[in-house]
């Protein structure tokens, strides 16, 4: 990426229409769709595509999860495959994927043009929103995680299907860029509290705090934080049973952080992935952040780039 790409505003971003039965018109709706609602779609006869994102850093055996039990008609996806390009320290551990890529990836997934997309994992969300974030960046409107994840599927009484599952072929076109993103240059200016042509801004490390205070970094090159950048973790976007937080509680997290006083919002990570979890917990504020792809990942590789230590910000 080469700079802040202006997105459409937190209504396109978020979409038009639930494309869910029965389900309200919201900020929320337009982000996370419950088991109750996926199951009268899937039970139902509705069209809809059905995601199993499960992946976690240092796992492998995420396709073998799906073979032994998944959301029934829901397509393995792979993270490190269909949803990155191959890691650089130039770019980071997960690229964006080229739009060619993407494109034949969400054929092979079935995804259709005009038909719901609905993404799940077994970590509330964690991994399955980068599938999210990249269809809705590349103009899927209608694109939703499944609140709780598998588990919630499994408590509500779904059933599980075994075995691969291997779909009609899809049609979609994607267009990349209906959501913004920040490269390294413009995560910085962010965190500095500037932003091109806009007053303020308020760069999110989406990082557990040990790793934003750098007491630890089992990954990336240098420990630490970009500097200014403010510890959000992703995890606290969750309750205990892996659902996200009420919208209070979401909103009292995110305006400690100064992240809904109408200031140019970004978010990173370690490598691009759970920051696509702390976007969507934001859209369902109707709050449209930018995610920086490249992330720690990215920017700690590079010994130009400072990294502050410590609990605070930093300068």
């Amino acid at each position: 990426m080469t700079g802040d790409r202006a997105g459409t505003g937190a209504g396109t971003a978020a979409g038009t229409g639930t494309g869910i039965p029965g389900a309200p018109d919201d900020a929320r709706s337009r982000v996370l769709v419950d088991a109750a609602q996926l199951a009268a779609m899937v039970g139902g006869g509705h069209p809809v595509v059905v995601l199993d994102v499960r992946w976690a850093l240092g796992r492998s055996d995420g396709r073998e999860q799906h073979a032994a039990g998944h959301v029934p008609g829901a397509v393995y996806v792979d993270l490190d495959t269909e949803l990155a390009a191959p890691p650089s320290a130039a770019h980071g551990r997960h690229p964006l994927p080229p739009e060619a890529d993407l494109q034949a990836a969400a054929r092979r997934w079935g995804v259709r043009a005009g038909v719901p997309v609905v993404a799940y994992d077994a970590v509330g969300g964690m991994s399955a929103a980068r599938a999210w974030w990249l269809l809705r960046w590349a103009g899927v409107a209608d694109v939703r995680l499944l609140d709780g994840g598998l588990d919630a599927w499994v408590a509500a009484g779904g059933a599980l299907e075994q075995g691969a599952v291997t779909p009609e072929p899809g049609d979609v076109v994607l267009r990349p860029g209906a959501l913004r993103t920040l490269d390294a240059d413009a995560a910085a200016a962010l965190a500095a509290g500037r932003d091109t042509g806009r007053p303020g801004g308020v760069l999110l490390d989406a990082r557990a705090g040990e790793r934003y205070r750098g007491e630890v970094e089992p990954v990336d090159p240098r420990a630490g934080h970009v500097p200014g950048a403010v510890s959000v973790p992703t995890s606290g976007n969750l309750t205990a049973d892996g659902r996200f937080a009420p919208d209070d509680a979401l909103r009292t997290r995110f305006a400690a952080a100064g992240a809904l006083d109408g200031r140019p919002v970004g978010v990173y990570c370690g490598s691009g992935v759970t920051a696509a979890h702390e976007v969507a917990a934001l859209a369902t504020l109707g709050i449209d952040a930018a995610l920086y792809p490249g992330s720690w990942s990215q920017w700690s590789a590079d010994p130009d780039r400072p990294a502050a230590l410590g609990p605070e910000p930093g300068a």
